[in-house]
């Protein structure tokens, strides 16, 4: 329990990162369509939840905080979040898409958290900015070991006929490059999918691919596969619905028995939340 509560607290943080242990609190955005038309204005509507829950898609712990939200779509155009509803369980908000073509929705978090002993030798924990650290650690600590965690959530939705422009990487931690549309995935179809870490080919990296809808089904209904050399990997999709595609780096360590999990110098973690249309 003390790992999915540092994992939760992480999260409601802004610093969250994602998972592939299926037993993991999981962050999401679910758009409440990803393909939309526009009215006669031009422009459509869709509303977005944001949570942190244990069951994918199930609003059953608590909202995610989306302050750091982002919204960019064709030729670069960024969009403000209305109607923000602050649940107990979630949170919400509206975005009116204003131009035709396809629009990203992503949360980027950046954070550094560890430990340090003070001058009485305690040992003392902390979490934080790369802006607070020197706040967060005494300039007379030693045996500092910290983590820097870089985690990008991501969904996407198209009004009208989909685009390109936001599916550009940003070079940046651990990102997914769609070799195919991903407001165009459908079941039974191939999709490939590229990884990159840093802008480079992320080889050998595991992926997950879950399903909403566990507590209907009563099995996870993961998916796992691992990218090539060149940081690709191809499936066939499985049935149409809501799902969760994420991946972390590096891959965790094997436990050792007696000892606390092995902290590294960096984590980054990708998550998007996609949708596979019928056949």
């Amino acid at each position: 329990m003390k790992l999915n509560q540092s994992l939760i607290a992480l999260a409601l943080a802004g610093l969250s990162f994602v998972s592939l242990s299926a037993q993991a609190h999981k962050p999401w955005l679910l758009p409440s369509s990803t393909l939309v038309e526009a009215g006669r204005d031009g422009a459509a509507w869709v509303t977005v939840d944001a949570a942190v829950s244990e069951g994918l898609f199930d609003i059953d712990h608590v909202p995610l905080k989306i302050d750091g939200i982002d919204v960019s779509g064709p030729g670069g155009i960024k969009l403000t979040p209305e109607n923000i509803g602050n649940g107990k369980l979630r949170n919400t908000f509206d975005l009116k898409l204003t131009k035709p073509g396809t629009y990203k929705i992503a949360l980027v978090t950046q954070g550094v958290f560890g430990s340090y002993k003070d001058k009485d030798g305690n040992i003392k924990r902390f979490r934080g900015t790369e802006e607070s650290l020197a706040k967060d650690v005494p300039a007379d600590a030693t045996d500092v070991k910290l983590t820097r965690n870089e985690s990008r959530l991501e969904t996407f939705v198209t009004n009208g006929d989909p685009s390109d422009d936001v599916l550009k990487p940003s070079g940046k931690g651990l990102e997914l490059v769609p070799v195919n549309h991903p407001n165009e995935l459908r079941a039974g179809e191939k999709v490939t999918w590229r990884f990159l870490l840093d802008g480079k080919p992320a080889a050998n990296q595991g992926v997950s691919l879950i399903p909403g809808g566990v507590k209907y089904r009563g099995t996870l209904g993961e998916i796992r596969h691992n990218t090539d050399a060149k940081g690709e990997l191809t499936l066939t999709l499985p049935a149409a619905g809501a799902y969760m595609v994420s991946s972390s780096w590096p891959a965790a360590a094997a436990p050792v028995p007696g000892q606390p999990p092995q902290m590294v110098p960096r984590r980054a973690s990708y998550a998007a939340i996609l949708e596979i249309l019928p056949d």
